[in-house]
């Protein structure tokens, strides 16, 4: 498959090197160089775009207010100078997050998974089997803790993290904490691996409300985490898998 690309920077020589790489691959197609936000957009309204190479510091908007805007955007790889944008990329669903300058081996990793994503999607689907699914139980998003001689209901949503004091733990969130008796052991079981991992040994985190991750801490608002040796690589390929870098 060709896999028509379209490249937005204000920088020349990033455009240049972005240009010399898609001629080495032939499986992708430039249609089209950009060096600001609007000029990408009239490009979208009238060309089939699969892929977008986009840096986020420009003039006029930034590649993040750009995505904010678009109805319709192709698949994303993000180009920047920058290392602190990386969890706004993560949150925008980017395929990849190249740090310039990018070296070659970088960028055909990023374009490979863009490439495998899209054959994914243009998979045909399987035709229906004569047996329909068993209905399923929507996935709980909260659970019952005790605290303060009563039975209280946590959202997943609300919370931030939580912290290990001894048999007891600490939940943080978005409004107070609670304390309740209860291991960390038995707080992941009651978690969903989906949304939570645990750090450090008296920490668990809400992925989703990571704000920052920095020389082998975490922040979180003000708060900061650290990751344990213990749990460092775990954490690091949830990043890895997620395309932070």
């Amino acid at each position: 498959m060709t896999i028509r690309c379209l490249a937005v920077d204000d920088e020349p020589l990033a455009l240049d090197i972005i240009e010399s790489y898609v001629s080495k691959l032939p499986f992708l197609q430039l249609v089209k160089t950009c060096s600001s936000a609007t000029e990408a957009m009239q490009v979208l309204q009238q060309e089939q775009i699969d892929l977008m190479f986009l840096d986020i510091e420009m003039p006029e908007l930034t590649g993040i207010q750009f995505l904010n805007i678009l109805k319709h955007q192709p698949l994303i790889i993000f180009t920047t100078a920058y290392p602190n944008y990386a969890l706004e990329g993560f949150n925008h669903d980017a395929v990849d997050y190249l740090l310039k300058p990018i070296p070659f081996d970088r960028f055909l990793k990023a374009v490979t998974k863009a490439q495998e994503r899209l054959q994914r999607s243009q998979k045909a689907p399987e035709a229906p089997t004569v047996t329909a699914p068993a209905p399923q139980a929507p996935e709980q998003d909260f659970m019952f803790v005790k605290a303060d001689y009563k039975t209280v209901r946590v959202g997943f949503a609300d919370i931030l993290w939580i912290e290990g004091l001894k048999d007891y733990i600490i939940i943080q969130t978005k409004d107070q904490k609670i304390i309740t008796l209860l291991s960390m052991n038995k707080a992941m079981e009651k978690l969903p691996e989906s949304k939570f991992m645990r750090v450090h040994r008296s920490f668990i985190v809400a992925l989703h409300k990571i704000d920052s991750i920095e020389k082998g801490r975490i922040r979180i608002g003000n708060k900061e985490i650290p990751i344990g040796e213990v749990y460092k690589d775990h954490f690091l390929h949830w990043v890895e898998e997620n395309n932070i870098q």
